[in-house]
């Protein structure tokens, strides 16, 4: 609850972003005697002090008054830096309790959130499920803008969520609400019409990696010339994985909407889908900027981050990606504190094998030379390599299967695969046989015997050995075998066949 105050005074709940986090803020007046005007303090940004001018605009076309008063305004705590505009909404409902023109007791169970314009109306402000999840911690209820009405099951407010379209009407349902009058209930948005793999004409083996990269979490790499669908099979890479639910559907949501992104599919289950163009700065990657805010690694959380011609970003953004994919997270120290966001996402890259794009394309000749290609297929740099498991050719698919219109498996059948994979790989981690180093994945006598002359006959490091172990194993849960198989070893060493060749 808010901070005692003086009959002269008023205090509100609001919060405020930092990152993809609303940390909670109480808004106090004071009135006094002296000359008129507001006086906003508190570490307050300038989109806030400006709050002065909308909130008075706002008063007069509403039908208040603004206090012939002094009228202080303190945003506490004071030590953390305030910004944005949906301070607006909660400053003006304070002065108006403090000035006992709205119950103040029709206040009390709401965290206010919302910018003020000129004519009274309220708007939304990015953030709004963040702002509901610090409500629902709090033991409040988010009272805004109605332009997020698709809302994150966070929590069981005791009344349902109002939504606030202008300031007169607004002040007003609040009053009611706290008296028990019923307002309208949140609507929750349908599924969004979804991509099938299905669609994907005349590429089993490519499809049968993604169920593999699917199932262990495994980074993917395709390759192949201009025009032979790996564009298309990536946005489709999402279909395969579980429907969102339950915490990763909270922390997808809250990472859009703090992003001011539309997170309506994210609520509905669906998976998210980034597939950033390669002039990508490093903070549009993977977060920064100013005020901090989340990277495209982020908002691709719990979903599919796809990079388009691989070798044509930068190579400095590139290696950025190290540590998201070892630790699932991004750490960024700023001087104002260290911001935290997560980044748990499946990776799904794409690059032609050479500058023209037709090295080893039937019918088309490559005109790149030996250097050319060397160079070109070394912009993505051997650290991100080795963090990606399965490299995949893809090759053109042939005409008839086209014009046939042929269908090979579709994206329920390979997410009933993955599903059954992961429930499997669950159940043998239960069973003692984990996911940890080599020694632990369960490789039976002749899969070690196949690794070991693998590894002796390619020269490969230990990284790529754990690498081809682990996609074996990943191999073995799709089967449902306990046992790691030289037959698995196998599978898994196509995927990484430019090492091992």
């Amino acid at each position: 609850m808010g901070r005692p105050v003086s009959r002269h005074g008023a205090s509100v709940h609001t919060a405020v972003l930092r990152g993809a986090e609303a940390v909670p803020v109480d808004v106090e007046v004071d009135l006094a005697g002296g000359i008129p005007g507001i006086n906003i303090i508190g570490m307050a940004d300038k989109a806030v002090l400006e709050a002065r001018s909308r909130v008075r605009c706002a008063f007069r076309a509403s039908g208040f008054s603004l206090p012939r008063m002094s009228v202080t305004v303190n945003l506490a705590p004071a030590d953390v830096r305030k910004a944005g505009t949906g301070l607006d909404l909660p400053i003006a409902a304070a002065i108006l309790a403090a000035a006992s023109q709205v119950p103040r007791e029709g206040l009390d169970g709401y965290l206010l959130v919302g910018e003020l314009g000129l004519t009274g109306e309220v708007s939304p402000v990015p953030g709004t499920i963040a702002f509901q999840k610090l409500a629902a911690e709090q033991g409040l209820v988010l009272a805004g803008a109605p332009g997020e009405a698709a809302r994150a099951p966070i929590g069981a407010p005791p009344v349902p969520v109002p939504c606030l379209s202008r300031l007169k009407q607004g002040m007003g349902a609040l009053a009611e609400a706290a008296a028990g009058a019923p307002v309208p209930d949140a609507v929750r948005p349908g599924p969004q019409e979804a991509v099938d793999f299905s669609d994907v004409v005349d590429q089993e083996a490519v499809k049968r990696a993604c169920v593999v990269a699917a199932a262990g979490g495994h980074g993917m790499l395709m390759v192949g010339p201009p025009g032979t669908g790996k564009t298309m099979v990536a946005r489709r890479m999402a279909t395969v994985l579980p429907p969102l639910e339950g915490e990763e559907l909270i922390e997808a949501a809250v990472i859009h909407s703090a992003a001011g992104l539309d997170a309506s599919g994210i609520l509905a289950g669906e998976r998210p889908f980034r597939a950033p163009h390669h002039t990508v700065s490093c903070a549009g990657l993977v977060g920064g900027g100013r005020p901090v805010g989340p990277g495209e690694v982020s908002l691709a959380h719990c979903g599919v981050l796809f990079l388009d011609e691989l070798p044509e970003f930068a190579g400095n953004v590139l290696q950025t990606l190290r540590q998201p994919l070892e630790d699932k997270r991004v750490v960024l120290v700023r001087a104002d504190g260290t911001y935290r966001f997560p980044a748990d996402f499946q990776l799904v890259a794409a690059a032609n094998p050479c500058p023209c794009g037709h090295l080893g394309d039937r019918g088309r000749e490559c005109t790149c030379s030996a250097a050319q290609v060397q160079r070109y297929q070394a912009r993505v740099g051997g650290p991100l390599m080795d963090r990606i498991d399965i490299v995949c050719d893809v090759a053109r698919p042939r005409p008839g299967s086209i014009i046939r219109g042929e269908e090979g498996m579709g994206s329920a059948e390979m997410r009933d695969q993955v599903l059954a994979a992961r429930e499997f790989a669950s159940w043998r981690r239960s069973q003692g046989v984990g996911d940890g180093p080599v020694s632990s994945l369960g490789l039976d006598e002749a899969a070690s015997g196949r690794l070991d002359l693998l590894a002796r006959t390619a020269s490969l490091g230990g990284r790529a050995v754990t690498r081809i172990a682990r996609v074996a194993r990943t191999v073995a849960d799709i089967e449902e075998s306990r046992a790691v198989t030289a037959r698995h070893v196998a599978e898994a060493s196509l995927w990484r066949q430019r090492e091992v060749a």
